[in-house]
């Protein structure tokens, strides 16, 4: 894994591999692309579109034995630390790896949008996972991860913007969110 800053620079005039953890996050990423919010395009994806592959010999064997005439940088959007990815030695040093975490669960970012995240964190139901938080206690339904939630929740992008940005604050700077992807003008 690379511990270097993200070369926002690199992302914008070259490929991106983006792999999603799960449908919720791939739904997000997809809106800000769609909304022209991140430091780089669809342009820039290999394949002009997001991956849900997860393992590092699918994306090897997927992506990286091709030849590229612009550097190429894997984006891995998910929650947890634990999830192994090791490219094999061939790739490792090619091919930088950057992990943007939306710890503890993508919802949190609905938890911020509601405006209760502080509510959230300090009651007893703060052990809820967020996904169950909002169902249970902010009642948005049951089908918070699926793409038509999300697209209807977020459809004025500035509301997702605002929860991104809100999150990174709430959190500090410990590890790469979704803020850091975020073009300099939406941050």
């Amino acid at each position: 894994m690379s511990n270097d800053k993200i070369n926002l620079d690199m992302l914008a005039d070259g490929y991106v591999i983006c792999i999603c953890e799960g449908a919720a996050e791939e739904t997000i990423m997809n809106l800000l692309l769609d909304h022209d919010c991140l430091c780089f395009s669809r342009d820039n994806l290999v394949g002009r579109s997001i991956t849900r592959k997860r393992k590092a010999s699918e994306i090897e064997r997927e992506y990286l034995q091709r030849g590229y005439t612009k550097s190429v940088v894997i984006l891995r959007i998910l929650d947890s630390r634990s999830e192994n990815f090791r490219l094999q030695p061939v790739y490792q040093g090619r091919y930088p790896v950057y992990n943007i975490y939306t710890r503890p669960e993508i919802e949190t970012l609905l938890i911020i949008a509601e405006g209760t995240y502080d509510k959230y964190i300090k009651s007893k139901k703060s052990s809820l996972k967020p996904s169950l938080y909002c169902k249970e206690e902010l009642s948005l339904g049951k089908h918070i991860k699926s793409k038509d939630f999300l697209e209807d929740y977020f459809c004025d992008v500035t509301k997702l913007i605002c929860a991104i940005t809100e999150y990174k604050r709430l959190r500090g700077q410990k590890e790469y969110c979704l803020a850091d992807l975020l073009k300099p003008a939406n941050n």
